[in-house]
């Protein structure tokens, strides 16, 4: 791994499980003093190793549910296909929009409030761009585990440390007022931003920005402050495998092997009318994600009828809060 030896790593595995930690925190855990530690972090801020600081926010809770859109393209120029793109960024219920080489061109996740919604986005789409769709799949993503950044680390996590946060659509929404969306707004886009600074922006006191945003964490909405990491610095290439099952009954046993993998950090486990098991992944190139398969399929011979992976991924669009208005809040 490149650029950043084991102590700026291990600054960059403590931020990802909690930015908002203070740096004199990060330094005791890592054993550097707060200075080397705000210095390391600037460094690798103006190099872009670190790109952004953002809050992993569970929209379940908010009453959400999430499509995704599996889109292959045909008869595009590049125009059309960055008009194509640039219409689902627009939209500010589209949570993610990504394009890569893989089994689809274009991958958009929605937020919607219920189906209707959904069918009417749809169509509009439909009756402005289907005829540069050869086909499209809609897809319900219903439940994610994250897993900790362990590649950064040297030692070896064991399986049962590696799991982070579990984002599903299990339970009732939890009601919250506009105050509660304009902190998960500012957080969104800089998990890091200091108290005071946040307070000032929304006009509060810092008690109750503290308070909140705790009565937040407690109901399972913010899920963790985490670390926008740029791959490429770091000479890594961000790679995604759907897995295709043909025994069902042995779900339990791949998702526990593939979380020992130090590389995985995404892992989709219930993803409705596409793969079965799909999972996210740091590798250094292609050859060592074809031998990750090749031990996959070798230990679970007939678990898994095919197998399909994406990579080279372009992330247009990723943020993790759709727009909300007055009438999604309590009264």
């Amino acid at each position: 791994m490149k650029a950043v030896d084991l102590k700026d790593r291990k600054i960059l595995y403590e931020l990802d499980l909690n930015c908002r930690q203070s740096n004199a925190q990060i330094g005791k855990k890592v054993g550097l003093s707060k200075d080397v530690v705000s210095y390391r972090i600037k460094k690798m801020e103006d190099e872009g190793i670190i790109s952004c600081y953002w809050t992993a926010i569970n929209t379940y809770k908010l009453g959400y549910y999430v499509f995704r859109i599996y889109i292959n393209l045909i008869d595009v120029s590049r125009k059309i296909k960055a008009e194509i793109i640039q219409y689902f960024v627009n939209n500010e219920d589209v949570w993610a929009v990504l394009t890569s080489k893989g089994p689809v061109d274009l991958d958009v996740v929605l937020w919607v409030k219920d189906v209707y919604a959904f069918n009417q986005y749809w169509i509009n789409t439909l009756q402005q761009y289907s005829k540069y769709f050869t086909q499209s799949t809609i897809s319900i993503l219903t439940d994610v585990i994250s897993t900790k950044k362990s590649y950064l680390l040297d030692e070896v996590e064991s399986s049962s440390n590696r799991e982070f946060y579990e984002t599903n659509c299990k339970g009732d929404p939890v009601p919250i007022d506009e105050i509660d969306y304009h902190i998960l707004d500012e957080l969104a886009l800089n998990a890091r931003i200091p108290l005071l600074d946040l307070a000032k922006k929304l006009h509060c006191s810092s008690q109750t920005i503290t308070y909140r945003m705790k009565h937040l964490m407690q109901k399972g909405i913010i899920q963790a402050f985490r670390v926008n990491i740029n791959p490429q610095k770091l000479g890594l290439q961000v790679c995604a495998v759907d897995l295709y099952l043909r025994d069902q009954n042995l779900r339990k046993q791949l998702l526990e092997y593939i979380e020992k993998n130090q590389n995985v950090y995404d892992i989709m486990v219930m993803n409705i009318r596409w793969a079965h098991l799909s999972f996210e992944l740091y590798c250094n190139n292609i050859s060592e994600l074809s031998h990750l398969m090749e031990k996959l399929e070798t230990q679970f011979p007939d678990a898994i009828r095919k197998y399909e992976y994406w990579i080279d991924q372009i992330v247009h669009k990723e943020r993790w809060l759709p727009k909300m208005t007055k009438k999604d809040f309590k009264s």
